[in-house]
């Protein structure tokens, strides 16, 4: 989507940013991981391929991406941004009829940030950014059945469990914004929305790192 190509959201541990073609290669390394295509429901790709997938998640006005970035490392600006990386989290449209309907997808890709909160933090930010900026009024979540993990923070978000497909072995989970908007408000009190090129380049270093992607 083109309404977060300059969009920068930092919340307590993580900022997000939009996905640029500086992420690709080490998101590429990620997406080689068997375990990650397996929680993912991802096929591999090649690198030209990643390419052309950022493209389409660049222009296509159904899909909401953001790369996690440690925040920590983040504010050190000798730090370049790829290696900052963490995960990605997602918002799908995928009902034409009812664009208030976002799918959403979180993958912390790094396995040393697992268990550690953090998917909560950025699923809760994101959430705040599809009501506000989105018009989201009801989310769902289709995960694995095995992926216990993704099952238990979605829950604890107070999703709902609505299906499950045996066929391709997923259960499907959804929540109102009506019944949480009071906590995530709470809960994300700390996000700032702040302008991402022009943070970017307010990262004024003495060690001269590569400079933010256009």
């Amino acid at each position: 989507m083109k309404i977060n190509e300059n969009t920068l959201l930092e919340g307590d541990r993580v900022v997000l940013v939009p996905y640029n073609a500086n992420h690709v290669p080490r998101y590429h390394q990620w997406m080689k991981s068997p375990e990650l295509q397996q929680l993912t429901a991802s096929e591999p790709l090649t690198l030209e391929e990643e390419y052309n997938m950022l493209r389409s998640w660049r222009e296509d006005d159904d899909k909401c991406t953001f790369i996690i970035l440690d925040k920590q490392m983040w504010m050190d600006p000798c730090v370049e941004e790829e290696q900052c990386m963490v995960g990605d989290v997602n918002i799908f449209l995928t009902d034409p009829t009812d664009r208030s309907v976002g799918e959403l997808e979180v993958m912390i890709a790094e396995p040393g940030y697992r268990g550690q909160g953090i998917g909560k933090e950025v699923t809760r930010m994101m959430m705040c950014y599809g009501v506000t900026r989105l018009g989201i009024r009801r989310f769902q979540a289709k995960i694995g059945l095995d992926n216990h993990a993704s099952i238990a923070l979605f829950k604890k978000l107070n999703f709902q469990e609505v299906s499950v497909c045996k066929v391709f072995k997923e259960v499907t989970l959804e929540v109102t914004v009506d019944s949480v908007w009071a906590k995530l408000q709470d809960s994300t009190a700390f996000m700032r929305e702040l302008a991402y090129k022009q943070t970017c380049s307010s990262r004024q270093p003495d060690c001269n790192p590569k400079p933010c992607a256009p």
